[in-house]
C-alpha cells in the first residue's frame, strides 16, 4: 500500500499539520514533514479542513430509485401504506437491488462517506433478494466503504410467517445486526417481537437495531422492554432504537426515567431529522449521557424523494430542525455523523490521531460549523489508506 501525504490540512480546523499516510493508518501528524517514503504521493491541502471519514448509520441502500428518472411520490400517509406502495413498486419495476444499491454507494463515498450501515429489507415475499444484491455491493466496493447490513422486517416480523426464519438465515449468511419494527405498532405483539429479535441476537453475536415510530407513551413503553431484554442477556452497547419519535412527546419526568434506562443499558438513539415529526432532543440526551448518531434513512425511493447520502448535508438538517446556530451546537450534529456513528457501528482506531486508520474527508471550510452549513464539493475521499473520490467524483 503506497504512501501518501497531506500537505497544510487542519484536522477538525485546528491548527495546520502535514499527515503522512502509511500501510492504511496515520503514521505522523506533525507541522512540517520532510522525510517520507520514496513512494508517497503528494497532496496539497491549501489548509482545507481535514475530517474523519463520514458515517451513515442509517440507510436504505436496497430501495433506492437514486440514478433512475424521476418518478412522482404516490405513497399514501401511513406506515402501513407506504410498505404496501413499496410492494407493488418492487413488483411493478423489477429493478436489480445489486445495481441500484451500488449506484448509492458510489455516491456516499463520493461525498465522503466511510461506513454505512444499511437496513435490507426481507420478506416472505421477496426473501433474501434484497440481501443478497446488497451484499454483493458490500463485496464489490469492499476496498472503498464499509458496509454493515441489518437484517430487516419491513413489512413485519410475526404478523408474516417465515419472515423470522429468513431474518435468521440472513444473520447467519454475513448480516451484522438484527432489526426489528415497531414491535406493538406492525406485529401488535410487543414482547413477541422483541423476544424473537434478542434470542437471534444472542444466539449469533449480533447487534440490534429497531425502527421505531410508535408514538408518545405507546413508543415509550416500548423502549422500557427494549431495556429490560437488553439488561437480561447482558447486550448493553449492542442495541440501538432507530427513529424513537416518543422521546420527543413524553413529559420531563417520562423522559429522565427513559433516559436512565438508555444510559444504564448503554442503548444508542438515531434520528435523522425527519421533517414531519418530531425527534429526540439532541443536546438534552448526549448531555445525559446517551450516545446518538444519524443517517440518511431512505434516499429517493418509494417512501419519499428526499435524500442524497450526504452525511455533511443530514447534520445541516440536524442542526436546523433542532434550531442549532452557535458553532459547538452544530458541531455537535457533526458529532452525531461522524464519531458518534463510527462508536455505535463498533468502527476501531477512528478519529485524526497517529494510529488511526486512514479514513479521511478533505473539505473547503474555516471551520467544522462552516462545512456543515456550507456542504461543499468533497475535495478529497481517502478510505484505509487510499484515494477513493476526489472533487465529488467516485474513483473506484
Amino acid at each position: 500500500m503506497a504512501s501518501l501525504l497531506l500537505r497544510k490540512v487542519r484536522p477538525l480546523g485546528g491548527d495546520t499539520v502535514d499527515v503522512l499516510v502509511t500501510g492504511g493508518v496515520i503514521a505522523r501528524l506533525e507541522p512540517e514533514i520532510a522525510t517520507y517514503p520514496a513512494d508517497t504521493t503528494l497532496f496539497e491541502g491549501e489548509n482545507q479542513l481535514l475530517l474523519p471519514g463520514l458515517v451513515d448509520g442509517h440507510i436504505h441502500i436496497d430501495k433506492t430509485f437514486w440514478g433512475l428518472p424521476w418518478r412522482p411520490n404516490q405513497a399514501g400517509p401511513h406506515l402501513i401504506d407506504k410498505i404496501e406502495n413499496e410492494r407493488l413498486l418492487r413488483k411493478e419495476l423489477q429493478l436489480s437491488v445489486a445495481e441500484q444499491s451500488e449506484g448509492l454507494a458510489r455516491e456516499a463515498i463520493a461525498r465522503g462517506s466511510s461506513w454505512l450501515r444499511t437496513h435490507v429489507d426481507i420478506d416472505t415475499e421477496n426473501g433474501l433478494t434484497n440481501f443478497e444484491g446488497v451484499l454483493a455491493t458490500r463485496e464489490k466496493l469492499a476496498s472503498a466503504i464499509d458496509i454493515q447490513l441489518v437484517a430487516f422486517p419491513q413489512s413485519g416480523l410475526l404478523t408474516r410467517p417465515g419472515t423470522l426464519e429468513l431474518i435468521t438465515d440472513a444473520v447467519a449468511g454475513g448480516a451484522e445486526v438484527v432489526g426489528g419494527l415497531d414491535p406493538a405498532g406492525i406485529d401488535r405483539n410487543p414482547a413477541g417481537q422483541l423476544d424473537a429479535i434478542f434470542n437471534v441476537a444472542e444466539r449469533y453475536g449480533a447487534m440490534i437495531d429497531i425502527h421505531l415510530h410508535d408514538r408518545g407513551e405507546l413508543g415509550a413503553f416500548q423502549i422500557e422492554l427494549i431495556a429490560e431484554r437488553t439488561n437480561a442477556l447482558g447486550l448493553q452497547g449492542r442495541v440501538a432504537v432507530s427513529h424513537a419519535f416518543c422521546l420527543a412527546m413524553v413529559d420531563d419526568t417520562y423522559l429522565a426515567r427513559l433516559t436512565e434506562l438508555l444510559v444504564e443499558n448503554d442503548i444508542a438513539i438515531m434520528t435523522h431529522g425527519p421533517g414531519s415529526s418530531p425527534f429526540p432532543p439532541i443536546l438534552k440526551l448526549t448531555e445525559s449521557g446517551v450516545r446518538l448518531f444519524s443517517g440518511s434513512d431512505g434516499v429517493r425511493d418509494a417512501w419519499g424523494p428526499f435524500g442524497n447520502a450526504d452525511m455533511l448535508e443530514r447534520a445541516w438538517i440536524l442542526s436546523y430542525r433542532s434550531n442549532f446556530r452557535k458553532d459547538h451546537e452544530i458541531e455537535r450534529a457533526l458529532q452525531l455523523t461522524t464519531f458518534g456513528g463510527a462508536d455505535v457501528l463498533g468502527v476501531s482506531d477512528y478519529g485524526l490521531e497517529v494510529g488511526c486508520r486512514a479514513d479521511l474527508v478533505m473539505v473547503p471550510g474555516d471551520t467544522p460549523a462552516e462545512a456543515v452549513i456550507s456542504r461543499p464539493v468533497r475535495s478529497m475521499v481517502i478510505k484505509g489508506g487510499t484515494l477513493v473520490a476526489l472533487e465529488g467524483r467516485c474513483l473506484v
